[in-house]
């Protein structure tokens, strides 16, 4: 006698809850900044290495912002979600933005002898790198990777310690701009990777990727900056940052335990509200027009 075979029901998993913040869509601004032809050529904190930190970073803005763009836009058609397409849109709107005012901020550092557009080449060839090896999946855990680190270093870098404070008052509106925005959006690539079933061993092993691949650009381009401008050898400027950095006050340490939060499953963006500091820096660094 034949006996009849259980069937086994196939639940589907889960749906994926955001602890994104209720209606929170980023604001997309459209900013028009200029930049003083007097502006000092070490602009924050009249130090070499902090000033070209920041324009190495700079330099990776427009290849990168455009891929972050990509790598969300291939699963915009995937998401049912109305308060996320808002989001998706938005962040694509103010990743535009933020490519546009660096490329006009790089071509006016280009212009006064500062090499970023050789820095910004090789970004984009690593961009370009990436598209042709890593899957779409894994392109967006790198967005959602980046992403963290940035959102990191635009909060508890920029806006909450003195940093803009110490920056030319005609410049330090960019940043402040860049940093906010970062905040505003720093859950929409993670809330489309988990929406969409992303892996999480992709989403963790791509932060270990991108935790050596940052740093290592970074340092890299910094060091090029300071050949090229006769600062290499400078070693206050250099023991000044790194203490600012990793001693006192030690910005980059104490991201460490927010940066080691990525890894726990239960990681959200949103764990680490900092609303009250991108409030606070919108009264202080944009106009009214601008603050959303």
């Amino acid at each position: 006698m034949n006996m009849p075979v259980p069937q086994i029901k196939k639940t589907k998993p889960a749906k994926y809850r955001s602890t994104t913040p209720p209606g929170l869509i980023p604001v997309v601004r459209s900013p028009d900044f200029a930049f003083p032809e007097d502006l000092p050529r070490y602009w924050w904190d009249n130090d070499p290495v902090k000033t070209l930190l920041l324009a190495a970073l700079s330099s990776s803005f427009p290849p990168g912002e455009k891929f972050f763009i990509d790598s969300v836009r291939h699963y915009q058609d995937q998401i049912t979600d109305p308060e996320l397409q808002k989001a998706i849109r938005a962040f694509i709107g103010q990743e535009a933005h933020h490519s546009k005012e660096h490329k006009v901020m790089n071509g006016f550092l280009e212009e006064r002898g500062v090499g970023l557009g050789r820095l910004e080449r090789e970004v984009q060839w690593f961009m370009d790198w990436m598209r042709a090896r890593f899957t779409p999946e894994r392109q967006l855990a790198h967005t959602v990777a980046v992403e963290h680190f940035t959102a990191l270093m635009a909060e508890e870098f920029l806006l909450k310690f003195d940093a803009l404070e110490e920056m030319d008052p005609r410049i330090a509106p960019v940043w402040a701009w860049h940093a906010i925005e970062e905040s505003e959006h720093k859950a929409v690539a993670f809330d489309v990777y988990k929406s969409v079933g992303g892996s999480e061993f992709i989403r963790v092993t791509e932060m270990m990727f991108v935790s050596v691949v940052f740093p290592l650009f970074s340092t890299i381009h910094l060091v090029q900056l300071m050949k090229a401008d006769g600062q290499l050898g400078n070693l206050k400027s250099w023991a000044s940052a790194l203490n600012y950095m990793w001693g006192k006050p030690g910005v980059f340490r104490k991201l460490i335990p927010s940066y080691l939060k990525y890894y726990s499953p239960k990681f959200h963006p949103w764990d680490n509200d900092a609303r009250d500091l991108v409030e606070k820096a919108k009264a202080r660094w944009l106009p009214a027009s601008l603050r959303g």
